[in-house]
């Protein structure tokens, strides 16, 4: 097959989607099939060393000015249409920023695939300081909601298939959007052969929290830092970038937390697994987090994690983990000191083996779907 894969970000650029587009363009590539990234990016990143390093692997990445809001749109609808018109499949990662250009490409022939596993206009909500969860935020919308819901519905409807990585948003979205396109879900890897599992964790004093992740506000890191500067005993990392970095720092410096929390650039590969080893807890109070990566990382070598109970992950692949509502300080407070009492029994927990769900799979659940879409329009 020929097959297009549109994403807003691509490494060197951090987040699920960039990861997930780069594993998913290797493993389709070594089956035989022919790979085409298409991504946001200053046109020197086709000179880095992270492209080539995928020329290498034979498949392209081509890169889009992200530079001039809308513009933008239809230079990437343009680029779609120079190397997807002849595609069999184009596989969306974003219902906006790759959704958005590829109805505009007016393209014919590919058939169009789009994965959710994040909601960009929740998102936005929250960075405005919204606070309601996913969930919530689609039971509660008023008239600008309404207004909403029905242009993603249009959009949606413009794809002939939707791929969800969780049952929890595909639950939210079948109640909130009546007319989806045929759909399935395809849950993220967790690929345990790829580091040396670590031996059953020991408590450390002081009590050692780690937070990995985009800066945004969802995630709520302000309450997490303030959280921390509640329990004595704890020192706090927060590993990785985003928005709110200026103002996240401000806040350590305000509570007086400097010499109890630091932060540490983003981290991937090796660096990224050592890292996990030198912590007790990962921590992710997100409002909602569909698909939390990182927290199928850490559990994948022992590190017991603590997020929040609105997570979209499968009851198999929560195993060993302590989801619990973080909605509040308080809150966040308590689940922490919970931990840190029951720890030895949480850290036995998080140190069982589970069943790994490797990228191969990931890619041949793809391949099966691409192939039934092909042939059931044939």
């Amino acid at each position: 097959m020929n097959i297009v894969l549109a994403t807003g970000i691509y490494p060197p650029q951090i987040g699920g989607p960039a990861t997930y587009c780069r594993q998913l363009a290797d493993r389709l590539t070594k089956k035989g099939h022919e790979v085409v990234v298409v991504t946001y990016g200053a046109k020197t990143e086709s000179g880095s060393a992270d492209a080539k390093a995928m020329a290498d692997k034979k498949w392209k990445v081509e890169s889009v000015s992200r530079s001039i809001p809308l513009l933008r749109w239809f230079q990437y609808a343009k680029k779609l249409r120079e190397i997807g018109s002849d595609a069999d499949v184009v596989y969306a990662f974003s219902s906006i920023s790759c959704g958005v250009p590829l109805m505009l490409s007016g393209l014919k022939k590919p058939k169009r695939v789009l994965r959710l596993g994040g909601d960009f206009f929740w998102e936005r909500y929250t960075d405005f300081g919204g606070g309601k969860g996913l969930r919530e935020w689609y039971v509660s919308q008023g008239f600008v909601g309404s207004l909403v819901r029905w242009f993603v519905s249009l959009l949606i409807r413009s794809f002939d298939h939707v791929v969800f990585s969780t049952d929890f948003q595909k639950c939210i979205y079948t109640d909130a959007y009546k007319k989806l396109p045929s759909h399935s879900v395809i849950e993220n890897a967790l690929e345990l052969e790829m580091v040396v599992p670590m031996e059953h964790h020991v408590q450390q004093k002081p009590f050692r929290l780690l937070f990995l992740g985009r800066f945004v506000h969802f995630k709520q890191i302000p309450t997490l830092i303030e959280a921390v500067a509640q329990i004595p005993d704890a020192l706090l990392t927060i590993v990785g970038d985003g928005p709110q970095d200026i103002m996240l720092r401000k806040i350590v410096e305000r509570l007086g937390l400097d010499t109890r929390i630091r932060f540490v650039a983003p981290l991937t590969g090796k660096e990224k697994y050592e890292i996990f080893g030198k912590h007790d807890l990962l921590v992710l109070p997100s409002l909602t987090d569909i698909s939390p990566n990182t927290a199928l990382e850490a559990r994948s070598v022992g590190l017991p994690v603590l997020l929040t109970d609105q997570n979209g992950l499968s009851e198999s692949l929560r195993q060993g983990m302590v989801a619990a509502d973080l909605s509040s300080v308080k809150k966040i407070v308590e689940e922490i000191n919970r931990v840190k009492q029951g720890y030895e029994f949480i850290a036995e927990a998080a140190s069982k083996k589970i069943d790994g769900r490797s990228w191969g799979v990931v890619a041949e659940d793809h391949t099966q779907l691409f192939l039934d879409i092909l042939e059931k329009n044939s």
